[in-house]
């Protein structure tokens, strides 16, 4: 544990993920549709309110009143989320600095994609038909604003928790595109794009959850917070 850290009791654990792949929703190359997931370590839950909260009484400059209008809109911490529940109305600098403070950093969309596809009795169930209606439930969810406590469902194979069923999570490369080009700066053949070519160059064109991450993460600035959106932190194997 980091000495900047000591004292904190922390919600979640790191897991080990084994190397793999899959298939992302769009790969890079048709021609090869699978990518490799080297193994590395997820913590098991999301960041925690609390846990937040530790981290910017250590480091005053990610306090609202102080944090740079670059690094965080105006949202930032409004509401914050106390006790065991996911930080959220957290930018993605601001999560950033949060996985570094420790030495860690967030996961990549592939790791965080590849984790997700697991339910808690198979390492891939992406194809599962009654576990896709289950997600879709509640992607479907209109938000509210109430969010749960973290650990409260089974853990995935991994042992890894509320993947799916609390909040939106912040990745490392969350503006990586679907085409090439910056989908933040698109205008209408952007989106014509995503919505009708784009969709049918999909691996899954049934998986509507990730199409709807797609979208999610595809309209998403750096310093953009919402009261739905946390995140978690991983680590590299070899850097442990």
């Amino acid at each position: 544990m980091h000495a900047l850290w000591a004292g904190t009791a922390w919600a979640g654990a790191l897991v080990m993920i084994p190397a793999g792949s899959y298939e992302p929703l769009y790969p890079a190359d048709p021609d090869q549709p699978k990518v490799r997931v080297e193994a590395f370590e997820l913590y098991d839950a999301p960041v925690t309110g609390r846990e937040f909260a530790a981290f910017v009484r250590d480091h005053p400059e990610w306090a609202p009143a102080n944090v740079s209008p670059l690094m965080a809109d105006a949202r930032y911490l409004a509401h914050p989320t106390e006790g065991e529940q996911p930080a959220t109305q957290v930018s993605w600098f601001a999560a950033r600095a949060f996985c570094a403070a420790r030495g860690e950093r967030l996961p990549t969309v592939d790791e965080w994609e590849y984790t997700a596809r697991a339910s808690s009795s198979e390492a891939d169930a992406s194809r599962d038909p009654e576990r896709l209606q289950e997600l879709l439930a509640w992607y479907s969810q209109p938000s509210t604003g109430e969010i749960g406590e973290i650990r409260q469902r089974l853990p995935n194979v991994y042992g890894v928790y509320d993947m799916h069923g609390l909040v939106w999570e912040w990745v490392e490369d969350f503006n990586r595109t679907l085409f090439g080009t910056d989908g933040r700066q698109g205008g209408d053949d952007d989106d014509l794009r995503f919505c009708g070519a784009g969709a049918l160059s999909a691996t899954d064109v049934t998986d509507y959850t990730r199409f709807m991450r797609v979208a999610f993460r595809s309209a998403l600035e750096g310093s953009y917070t919402t009261i739905n959106l946390g995140f978690r932190c991983a680590k590299d194997v070899e850097a442990r």
